[in-house]
């Protein structure tokens, strides 16, 4: 069974980036089919719209690799370096992700992971 990990957008417009976002990991053949979005459940209090969420079904195979490989390239593409990526994993703990720890990011999703449990 597949792991899940969740991911969403923090920064200026996080409806657009996560759009983006998702279709930049759809692009990838091992990611096809792996991930879906939804709609975030807002905070008591919060005001606004909801921000999307994609979850990425991660497990055996590489998907983890190439999730952090396409993170990492996705962050190297013109405005990103101010968006950060929170992934959260099933039991609730979450790393943030930014275009300044990008050498990192296979380090901070394993490390999510091997929490889940």
């Amino acid at each position: 069974m597949d792991t899940e990990l969740t991911l969403s957008i923090i920064g200026a417009d996080p409806g657009w980036h996560m759009g983006e976002l998702v279709r930049w990991l759809r692009a990838e053949p091992e990611l096809r089919g792996k991930i879906t979005v939804t709609d975030a459940v807002p905070n008591p209090g919060d005001m606004g719209s909801l921000v999307e969420l994609a979850t990425v079904a991660v497990g055996g195979g590489g998907v983890l690799s190439v999730l952090a490989t396409s993170l990492k390239t996705w962050f190297a593409q013109p405005r990103h370096s101010d968006i950060h990526i929170e992934v959260r994993n099933l039991s609730g703990r979450s790393v943030i992700v930014d275009a300044e720890r990008v050498p990192d990011v296979a380090a901070l999703l394993q490390a999510v992971l091997d929490a889940d449990g």
